[in-house]
């Protein structure tokens, strides 16, 4: 599937925007970036396995927070980092 990665997460990704994983669900999705690109997942779950506060993911267009939800080979993952200030 493929999955849309924020430019926040250049540094680690090498400024790749897109790339094609696999996963069950959006956990293993999680684990199979963190392999490709070492470092990124920490970026985007917490050491308490959530989502971390300023990440959104999307599947589709479906905003999603269980990282246990069930993917299908179709679907198009996008991770959204949330920008603050004043």
């Amino acid at each position: 599937m493929k999955v849309r990665l924020p430019s926040p997460l250049d540094s680690y990704t090498g400024g790749r925007r897109t790339v094609d994983l696999r996963g069950e669900d959006l956990g293993a999705v999680m684990d199979a970036l963190d392999a490709r690109f070492p470092g990124v997942k920490f970026r985007i779950v917490d050491e308490r396995g959530r989502l971390r506060r300023h990440i959104n993911l999307f599947v589709n267009t479906e905003l999603v927070t269980d990282l246990a939800r069930r993917l299908s080979p179709s679907d198009e993952i996008m991770i959204v980092a949330a920008l603050s200030g004043g």
